[in-house]
Formats: C-alpha cells, structure tokens, sequence
C-alpha cells in the first residue's frame, strides 16, 4: 500500500512538469525542454523521478499520438531528439552529486537490428544514478560485438532491451552468446512479454518490467552463468524442430511477392495502385512475415494477434481499411496449407480481428 501511495504522489508531482516538456517537445525546442526539467529538479524531484515520470511518459506520449496520426514521422523524430537531449541534461546536471561508492560495472544495449534505444538510455541513467559505472552501447549492437565487448570489460551482467517481437531471435543468440563467456542476462522492454514470459522461454537470467525494477534486480545481485559451450536454439525452444519458423524465414520474400500477385488477381482496385501505394502494400505484407515468423519462433499466438490489431488501428488513423489485413491473411494462409503451427497463427490473426469493431469482410479498398 505505501509503495502504491508513493507511485500516486509521484505521479501527481510529476504532472505539471510532463505538461511543460510535452509541449517543448512537439514544439521541438530543446532548450525549453530542459527548463522544464531543470525548473522540477530546482523544486526538489529527484533525478531518479524526472527521468521516469516526467520524461518516460512523454516519450511514450510521443509514440501514441504518431500511432494516432496526431503527429507526422517528422514531429515524432524531432520531438524523441529534444527528449535524447533533455535525458542528457539530467545525466549531466546530476553527474556529481550521485554521492555513492561504484556498485560495479554493468554493460547495457539493444538487441541486434533494434532500433528503439530510448528505454536502454533511460535505464543507464537510472544505474548510473544508483550507483553503477554502465556502459551503454546503444541501438542495434550486434552481438559478436557485444561479446568482444565483455571479454574486454567483464561486466557483472548485461541488460539487453527490446522493444520489437521481430528481434527476439536475435535476442536469444545474445543471450546464450552472453552466457556462454559466463556472463548473466537481465532482458527488458516490451519484447520480451508484458510479464517477461519471453525472456525466461529464451533463457534469460532475469528480466525486469521497467528501469527501476532492473535496478532492484541488480542490488539483489545475479549470479555467474558458468562458461559453456552456447545452447542449442531447439534447447530452450524445442518446437523449432519442425522447421517451420525456418523455411517462413527463408521463404519470406517469395511469400510477400506471391501475396502481392494474389491481391492484384482477386481485387481490381489494387490494379490501380500507385507505386507509392504498393511500396506500403509490400511494407505491410513484409511485416506481417515478419511477426508470423516471430511468433513460430517463440510459439505464442499473442505475438501475432497483437501486431495485427495494432496495425489494423494504424491503418484505419490514416485512413486504410483494416478489412486489408484480412485478405492478406487468407493468401497466406493458402501459400501456407503445409504449415500446421503458422496455419494456428493466421487463424488467432483473424479472429483477434473480428473481435476489433468494424467490417473487416471486404477486399481492400485503395490505400490513402
């Protein structure tokens, strides 16, 4: 109950700065933004509290109003550069009075080919003020880089952060990789599951919700792995055996043209689209290869339906018809027929749309 009351008066003390920065960000004025971050530090909030209610939230903010077509990609870019720089200012302003002995050295990056490096910033921050020395690498490390990186550095841990599904292969070879030059994995961000079901299914040693709680985790301390010889995937993921997340990968670009084809041969009016209008069709197909093959990879139905409603929400704030997805859905499903598990998949794809409001029984319309 205190920590709950605590998290309300944090939230609460946080609210008329958040209202400051957000309109300093979409306006795309750093310096305003960090007033408004200097002006509640001068009012006595903690660093800790200013980078995860006040900044955190706008950033997040910033994504849900670009999802709405409140925002174009350029203001979205624009206002996630002025939030890069106003964590920079709190790291820079609170840089020597963290008053701490070093905890230890951790390494914190991103999985390889992503590209969302906003959260993996804001957790450094975090440690540092904690009292950690962090290396932080950034967006899309590769991970034969990441290991030469810790045999040079010897971390305690490495705090790998994903934020798209579609990179949690990637993920899984860091983590055994990782592991197997005997150094622990603490997984994060919205990848890796709601309740980090993904992170322990790939073998990660820990996982934490969000900055703080991987804080915590860290204090309580995570123990060596010994070093090995790296796992098997079919070792953490038995069901790979069946190759079907193995020939959808391989197949991916004969599959996103095949679907095209079919789209032209079943509806005329994709006939007529503009070449702009096909390069987003061929986008959106290739995404929806994409997270199929993901969620073979990981077996979880979620991971597909999920994208597609949010996708479906995507298209209809621009102005598409989701009903779309649908049909994309049903000429895969018949390249597919040998595919028992990704037939599963494109099924819970459909009925989590039928479950949206909306007629999704049509052919596509022509895109916006």
């Amino acid at each position: 109950m205190a920590e709950q009351e605590e998290q309300v008066s944090r939230v609460a003390q946080a609210a008329p700065h958040r209202e400051r920065l957000w309109e300093a960000v979409v306006a795309g004025d750093e310096y305003a933004g960090v007033a408004a971050v200097e002006e509640a530090l001068a009012a006595g909030m903690d660093a800790e509290t200013a980078l995860l209610d006040v900044i955190a939230p706008v950033q997040e903010k910033v994504g849900e109003e670009w999802a709405a077509d409140r925002i174009s990609v350029a203001v979205e870019h624009a206002a996630t550069a002025v939030n890069e720089r106003v964590v920079a200012a709190v790291a820079h302003m609170t840089a020597g009075g963290v008053g701490r002995a070093p905890r230890g050295r951790v390494t914190v990056g991103c999985v390889d080919g992503e590209w969302h490096a906003f959260p993996a910033r804001l957790v450094t921050e975090v440690l540092r003020l904690r009292g950690w020395q962090v290396d932080y690498l950034g967006a899309q490390t590769p991970t034969p880089h990441l290991i030469a990186h810790l045999h040079h550095t010897d971390p305690r841990a490495v705090l790998l952060s994903g934020s798209l599904p579609t990179r949690l292969p990637a993920a899984h070879t860091a983590i055994t990789a990782c592991q197997a030059v005997g150094v622990p994995v603490l997984a994060g961000g919205r990848a890796f599951g709601r309740d980090g079901g993904h992170a322990r299914s790939l073998g990660a040693d820990a996982w934490a919700p969000d900055a703080r709680g991987a804080a915590d985790v860290l204090a309580r301390g995570l123990p060596r792995p010994a070093p090995a010889a790296a796992r098997q995937v079919v070792d953490d993921l038995p069901h790979l055996a069946d190759q079907e997340y193995t020939l959808v990968v391989h197949s991916r670009g004969r599959l996103v043209k095949q679907t095209l084809a079919d789209l032209e041969d079943r509806f005329h009016a994709v006939r007529s689209y503009t070449d702009v209008q096909r390069e987003r069709t061929a986008e959106d197909v290739a995404h929806i290869v994409d997270f199929l093959a993901c969620a073979l990879y990981v077996d979880d139905a979620e991971v597909f339906a999920t994208f597609l409603v949010w996708t479906a929400g995507i298209l209809e704030a621009r102005g598409v018809p989701a009903r779309s997805l649908r049909a994309g859905l049903d000429l895969l499903a018949a390249q597919l027929h040998d595919f028992p598990r990704a037939l599963c998949l494109l099924e819970e794809g459909n009925r989590a749309l039928d479950a949206r409001p909306g007629d999704l029984t049509a052919g596509p319309a022509a895109r916006a």
